[in-house]
């Protein structure tokens, strides 16, 4: 039987839905029809981290924004796909250009759209606040909700399990004391 640590030491990509998942899902809309969201510092950390360990992080969601854009660019992160309604031909396609196969991979998605995505990979996530629907195909639920760390909990929780953390926390924080 595959436990947690082990599904954890084999993820060497993350696959993150935007809305619910690094937002807390709420739509703001200016007067002039302009899309805002907003995004936690904690969360970019964790995926920053998450990169520097050489673990690649992606975006795969439904709605296309040039927001979503921009804050993946000022994270680096160059796998990033917007405008798809059905997730799971794409995150195959991810996983086949960078050689990786599902149990390669974490995904966190929040509701009933990630769903085929969620019961594909090797570690399915949601946020603390994530639909309870998810419940029987996820391996793993946040302690903090979409929009407020729960991708840096998951940042963390893959990169303790593959005895990184310790060493990524010296390298990029206390070194430079």
């Amino acid at each position: 039987m595959t436990t947690t640590l082990d599904r954890l030491k084999e993820i060497r990509i993350v696959v993150l839905d935007v809305d619910g998942v690094l937002t807390d899902g709420s739509l703001v809309f200016t007067d002039k029809g302009e899309l805002a969201k907003k995004f936690h510092v904690r969360d970019g950390l964790g995926i920053k981290l998450l990169q520097a360990a050489g673990i690649e992080v992606a975006i795969l969601t439904g709605r296309t924004s040039g927001i979503v854009a921009y804050r993946a660019d000022e994270l680096g992160m160059t796998k990033v796909e917007q405008g798809k309604l059905k997730k799971l031909p794409t995150l195959r396609k991810m996983l086949e250009s960078a050689g990786l196969k599902p149990e390669n991979c974490a995904y966190m998605g929040d509701d009933l759209p990630d769903l085929p995505c969620l019961r594909t990979v090797g570690f399915a996530a949601t946020p603390r606040d994530g639909s309870s629907e998810l419940d029987p195909y996820i391996h793993w639920r946040a302690p903090h909700e979409g929009g407020r760390g729960a991708v840096r909990d998951l940042a963390e929780k893959i990169l303790q399990a593959q005895g990184r953390w310790e060493e990524l926390i010296e390298k990029q924080f206390l070194s430079q004391e």
